[in-house]
């Protein structure tokens, strides 16, 4: 067990790490790190958009609390109406409540990743933060 002393060391990398993987996510709707290209017009280059910008904000800690605020929205809409409506109900013919099992509709990443941002949003960027280092991201602990 992580003792308490390093609770904030410890969000900090959750932070850090999580900001990082979604950054990853939306840099490869533009096409990078083998990602395929979506149309910015579209739903996915939208949610592209939305995750390179709050996935860095998040990452830096910068405006963290309203990122990952709608970065928890963004994938809530992304588990339900992508995961549960289109995959689960529509291309596996699931019905509910099976359609709601991430594993069951490839939705495990949305659904982690909207807990996690939603988390975050509540508590704030805390240490190794931009908004720390200018006295708005104090973490509660």
């Amino acid at each position: 067990m992580v003792p308490e002393r390093y609770a904030s060391v410890t969000y900090a990398l959750f932070r850090i790490v999580f900001g990082f993987i979604f950054l990853v996510f939306g840099l490869q709707k533009f096409g990078l790190l083998q990602g395929q290209a979506a149309n910015l017009a579209s739903l996915q280059g939208a949610a592209g958009v939305i995750e390179a910008a709050a996935g860095l904000l998040i990452m830096i800690g910068l405006f963290t609390k309203p990122a990952a605020f709608i970065a928890s929205g963004e994938m809530a809409v992304a588990f339900f109406y992508i995961h549960v409506s289109t995959i689960g109900m529509g291309g596996k013919g699931l019905a509910l409540p099976h359609a709601l099992i991430p594993q069951w509709n490839n939705g495990v990443d949305a659904a982690l990743f909207s807990v996690a941002f939603l988390y975050i949003c509540t508590r704030g960027a805390g240490i190794l933060s931009i908004d720390g280092a200018m006295g708005g991201g104090r973490s509660r602990r």
